[in-house]
């Protein structure tokens, strides 16, 4: 999930966490060794889920089924789902189809179809710590359209990646995303970023995936942990948050993708705790 300040997500305030958790705003927090011992395990429980579901979904389903195997399999493991009750999400994952840009509620009516883009953003509570990752899959045979721009979006998080360890800037990941999602003639949504996360799912900084002079350029520092999530429209950038005030959408029907790790700042460069591969 994507929700950090009032620009994440314009008609809440406050930051993000489970409740019933304290909320409490003390800077960017770097991160112990036992403490990232901790996330990585959070991490990994989302990156299962994650797996799992890539091959599990197929039409047929709807993102009810997906979000009850989601919220089982979760707290098989231990853990808690981090998006469930939180500000009233009514889910344990969110489950976003084609113009559906974040924050999708999972519901029985929502039938999955082949040809659709669907965004799977899943986060796991454990030992005190958040793990949050999100994944776009292309169920069945999707339009070259479709692959194309879902392909951009996962490039787009793995170049905003490679420009992270401790000494760069928000801005060099920033630049970067950007960069890669321009040159293939789609949009950065700008409403929406990533962010800080640990004890609260999530925290400062906000981690933005386009070039502003309206955000802090903070400095990365090995132990930051940073949830980066580029969000891609084959349209324009601009969105809307439907009646049921979480889902969002694209303004022009164009359909989104968006991919997400949580990431580990190091000395020379990142750990992906979210990494699917380690599963």
């Amino acid at each position: 999930m994507n929700i950090l300040t009032n620009l994440l997500f314009p008609n809440k305030t406050q930051t993000r966490g489970l409740p019933p958790m304290k909320q409490t705003r003390r800077g960017i927090a770097l991160k112990s060794e036992p403490e990232i011992a901790i996330l990585r395990q959070s991490s990994q429980i989302v990156a299962t889920v994650l797996s799992e579901i890539a091959d599990r979904v197929e039409p047929g389903m709807t993102t009810a089924d997906l979000d009850a195997y989601a919220e089982e399999r979760i707290r098989q493991m231990g853990a808690t789902p981090s998006f469930k009750g939180y500000h009233g999400f009514p889910a344990s994952i969110c489950a976003s189809i084609n113009n559906e840009v974040v924050h999708g509620i999972p519901s029985p009516k929502k039938v999955i179809r082949t040809g659709d883009v669907l965004k799977v953003d899943v986060g796991a509570y454990q030992g005190g710590f958040h793990g949050d990752s999100c994944i776009t899959i292309p169920v069945g045979r999707v339009s070259s359209a479709a692959d194309q721009l879902i392909r951009t979006a996962e490039e787009a998080l793995y170049a905003g990646i490679a420009k992270v360890k401790a000494g760069n800037t928000l801005l060099d990941l920033a630049g970067a995303i950007e960069d890669c999602v321009k040159e293939k003639g789609y949009s950065v949504v700008q409403d929406y970023t990533g962010h800080g996360v640990g004890r609260n799912l999530h925290e400062e900084p906000a981690v933005f995936n386009f070039r502003t002079n309206e955000l802090p350029n903070v400095k990365l520092k090995a132990g930051m942990t940073l949830a980066i999530e580029p969000i891609l429209n084959a349209g324009k950038r601009f969105t809307r948050t439907l009646r049921d005030r979480w889902t969002v959408v694209t303004v022009d029907n164009s359909l989104s993708a968006q991919f997400e790790h949580t990431v580990l700042v190091t000395a020379d460069g990142y750990e992906i705790l979210t990494d699917r591969g380690l599963v």
